[in-house]
């Protein structure tokens, strides 16, 4: 499902991910991941919902930042944790 417009977007920002290499906090506490998501207002990149520690939306909800792109190769779409939808 697709939010035509949601009100979240406005945060979105020209952001340079803070931890290109991968998760923030994983790379911290030496834990994997799966995949990695980059938050839109901020540059936090954070590991996804199927990683053991699911760091982005950890952030996401700690900060109300709750746009992210994937930071995978080859993808570029975006998500809304608050509408849980692709937008």
């Amino acid at each position: 499902m697709t939010v035509g417009i949601d009100p979240h977007l406005a945060l979105v920002r020209p952001v340079e991910p803070l931890t290109p290499e991968g998760c923030q906090e994983c790379l911290i506490i030496g834990s994997p991941w799966v995949h990695l998501r980059l938050c839109l207002t901020c540059g936090h990149v954070g590991c996804c919902d199927s990683s053991p520690n699911k760091h982005a939306h950890k952030h996401a909800d700690a900060v109300a930042h709750p746009i992210v792109q994937s930071f995978q190769p080859g993808e570029d779409w975006r998500w809304c944790y608050v509408h849980e939808a692709f937008v």
